[in-house]
Formats: C-alpha cells, structure tokens, sequence
C-alpha cells in the first residue's frame, strides 16, 4: 500500500481563533502584532485586512493608516503552536499519526485511514467542512509525499488530491515556494527567471547544487519521493491500539456500554492471538464538538478478559462527558506482558498472588479506592528491622524470603521510642526500663543479637537487641546503640 500524507494549512489561524472566541470582531479587519526592537511589526492578519493591503512585517502605525477600523492584538508568544496541538489531538478522529507543521500548519499520515469516509475526496472534504464550520479558513492537499502534499495544499488552485506517483506533475506548474526553500533561494530563482518548479525541474542535481545549495536538491526530491522524508507523530502510537467509529454520535450510557466492550472485545482477541495480556490501558473518546476525555485502568496480572476489562472501566463510566455525542473511541494498550497460560494452571494448582481470582479481585478494589490504598509487603534486602519490608502492590513481584532463623516481634514501632534502662554491667540486659512513664521489671532476657546496618548508611552504627520479659508476662524488644542509648522497637505476642 502506498504511502499518503495531508498537510492542513490554517491560512488565518490566529485571527479565526479570536474571532472563534469573540464573536462580535466577525466581519472587521484584524491583525496580530509581536515587538521588534522597541517596535510593533505585523505577524498575522486576517482576509479583510489583506485586502487593505496588510502585509507580514508591516509596522503597526502603517497598518493602522491604510486599515481604517483595524483592530490589533499582541500575539503571545508560542500561542500558535498551542493552537495546532490542540488540533493535532482533534485530528486523531482522522489518523493516529500527526505532526506539527509549525507556524500555522498540521502533517497527517493517512495511509489506510480514508475508508474510513468512503474514499480520498468524501475523507478530505470532510475534515475541511468541519473545520470550516467551526470557523476556520483551511486548506488541505493530499499526495504520496509530505513535499508534494505540502506544495498543492499551500500553492495550487486545484487539485488538491494528487493521485499516487503524480507528483511530478503536480509540483511543476507550482512556484518555488511550493518547495519550502528559504528567502535567499526564492530571491536567485527570480532573478534568474525561474518562475515555477518546471523551469528548473528537469536540471541535472549536480547543477542545482552548484548554483543553489543542498537544500533546493534535497527539498524537491522529497517532494518527488525521491529521498526520504519522515513524519514524526506528536503522540506516539502505541502497538496495540483498536479505534471505534461511529456513524451517529452517541450520548446515553447504554450506547457507551455496548461501543466500549466491543472495542475491548476486539483488542482483547487480539492480544489473545498473540499470547500477550494487558496490564495497563487507556481509552480515549472524543466528542463531536472537539473535545475530548480519557480514561484509564491497570491490572496486577495479565488479562486478556473482556469482561473484567470493561468491568474496571465500567467503574468510571461516570466521568464521561458526552455532552453533544461522543463519535470515536480509542484503547490503546499501553503496557503488555506475556500472558500466564491459564491450561497450564489447571494441573499446577496455583493460588494466593498466582491466582486470576485475586488478581482480578485487586483490580476491582484498586478502580474503586485507588492503588494507593492496597498494600502488599515483601521482604527487601536491608538489616535493619524498619527497612526490610518493601510496599507493592504488583502480584509478580519477587523478592527474597524473610529470615526465620531469629524470633521478630509481631509489632515494630515506626520510629523506635526512647526508654530508660538500668543495666548492671555492659552487653548485658538491663534489669528494669521505663516507657511512657511506666517501670517494667525484667523477669527474663535472651540476646544481645547485634544487628548493624549497610555501610554506606551509617558506618560505624550497630544495635545490640534483646528479647525481654517482665514480670507480668508481657515481651517486648529492645536494643542499646553504639552510644548505649536504649530503645524500645517492638512487641512480641
């Protein structure tokens, strides 16, 4: 399948975008200006005030004398390129692959996309009508080139839909403009006559570098798909992605239901067929009126089941604005991983973090109360009793095993509190202790156990723990430190 690409050019983005937002500036010459050396040189203008003759780089006191009622507004810098990010993301109804086309244009990969309208013209049209509802001057150009694409949408009269391998044609009758050279270069092709691309088209490159550069070469090539040119997308598709059009806009909850687990029905097979699960997913709708909505789920093993699949985002369902009808959807997969083979489990008899039933019981929970609030602990590879356990909440996880071969409490205090102990003779245990204001008399005791930590933590720190029993038959742990400060850390039971 050949390649096709589109450029959209919004001729008069700025001023449409403020008539957009002010409807009572439609019908009046308007023009943005941006300081240059303590003055205000027009950057964009609008039909009406190109038609008074209005120019890019006109100062703004010319402006104002040739335009009678023009109104002036100082461009922000970088606005622009918010405004075609917003559209690129508007543009994924069309194609998942966009690219900004800075100062006031869009590049789209197409290629395999406009079935999605009947053919080339009823896809192009369509976008362009949209648009220029909305209120936006827009031209469009279609071709097997970004170059070629480029040039029709920005300089031809017709044909805007050139059709595969007619690029040649297309580009010749064109300006040099169409090629997208820089000033100097326009400036020696006039000079030397050559008015459009066929007058120097059919010149050997040898010649054309010699009298022009690389870049005049390079361009016209590209735009012949004679030398590569990339289209790098604003948003990076993902590998697994599934989109659902939909012919009439669709508002109640039932209708959502049905669209979203078909849509995951049919990346769920997907997957299957490829022996992957999904871990991580976002779905995307996007609305009529140009706005969009995203949301997303996780999964502690990989599912490749649509029910639990649309279960989780069932559960959000609630945060879908459908306002004037939602016409596409996208999910996209955005983390997978091989998935357990479920034949193999029934002989092994797998449960607890190996089981799909907890695994999809977590899921549940963690789309209701967040993540954050599931814990799970696993041994980490530190001595110091406050630091050997690690939060998780993956189920495949793997860590060490806890040590067993030393009695621990069932209950440590984060951080270890200050006691009082009275020990006859050092490394002994102490005969007695006070904690929180209460005198404990120590009927048995075993240790000391020294424990020390990492060296690059604290080098020269140790504790010397002991197990201890007072007389009332409650255990505690406690432990002295290098300085011989004692500290209760913990309670056996």
């Amino acid at each position: 399948m050949p390649k096709r690409f589109v450029s959209i050019w919004f001729r008069y983005l700025l001023t449409d975008w403020k008539v957009f937002r002010e409807h009572s500036l439609s019908g009046l010459p308007l023009a943005f200006t941006q300081p240059d050396h303590g003055r205000m040189l027009i950057c964009a203008s609008n039909s009406m005030a190109e038609q008074f003759g209005l120019r890019h780089g006109m100062t703004a006191a010319d402006a104002k004398v040739i335009a009678p009622g023009l109104r002036l507004f100082e461009e922000k810098s970088g606005h622009n390129l918010i405004l075609l990010q917003h559209f690129a993301e508007w543009f994924l109804r069309y194609t998942p692959l966009v690219m900004l086309d800075p100062p006031d244009g869009l590049l789209l990969d197409v290629t395999g996309c406009t079935h999605l309208k009947g053919d080339e013209t009823a896809y192009l049209l369509d976008m362009v009508s949209r648009l220029n509802d909305m209120g936006y001057t827009v031209r469009a150009g279609m071709a097997d080139t970004i170059g070629c694409a480029w040039a029709v949408a920005h300089c031809a009269t017709t044909g805007f839909i050139v059709p595969p391998g007619g690029q040649r044609i297309a580009i010749a009758a064109l300006p040099p403009v169409a090629l997208r050279l820089s000033s100097d270069i326009l400036l020696k092709l006039n000079q030397l006559g050559f008015y459009s691309v066929s007058d120097f088209i059919h010149m050997p490159k040898s010649v054309l570098r010699r009298r022009f550069g690389n870049s005049i070469v390079l361009r016209l090539y590209q735009a012949l798909g004679q030398e590569p040119e990339f289209l790098l997308p604003l948003i990076e598709p993902v590998p697994y992605s599934e989109r659902y059009p939909i012919l009439e806009p669709i508002r109640t909850r039932e209708a959502i239901e049905i669209a979203v687990h078909e849509l995951i029905d049919t990346l769920c097979k997907r997957l299957y067929a490829e022996g992957l699960g999904m871990r991580a997913a976002t779905l995307t709708y996007l609305r009529v009126d140009g706005k969009s909505g995203q949301l997303h789920i996780g999964t502690n093993h990989p599912s490749q089941r649509t029910d639990h699949v649309f279960k989780l985002f069932q559960q959000n369902f609630e945060q879908i604005a459908p306002a004037l009808g939602i016409e596409l959807f996208i999910l996209d997969a955005t983390k997978t991983e091989p998935a357990i083979d479920k034949q193999s489990l029934l002989w092994s008899g797998k449960s607890g973090t190996q089981s799909e039933m907890v695994a999809e019981l977590l899921d549940n929970i963690a789309a209701r109360i967040g993540a954050s609030n599931i814990h799970r602990y696993l041994p980490a590879e530190h001595y110091l009793p406050e630091k050997i356990a690690q939060n998780t909440i993956d189920l495949n996880a793997q860590a060490a095993d806890w040590r067993s071969d030393k009695p621990r409490p069932l209950q440590l205090l984060d951080p270890p509190e200050a006691i009082e102990a009275m020990a006859l003779t050092p490394d002994y245990p102490p005969k007695q202790f006070i904690h929180r204001k209460e005198r404990h008399i120590i009927a048995n005791a075993d240790g000391p156990e020294r424990i020390e930590c990492e060296w690059w933590e604290q080098p020269d720190g140790y504790r010397d723990y002991f197990n201890v029993e007072d007389e009332e038959g409650r255990r505690y742990w406690i432990y002295a430190n290098a300085d011989k400060y004692w500290f209760l850390h913990g309670y056996f039971p």
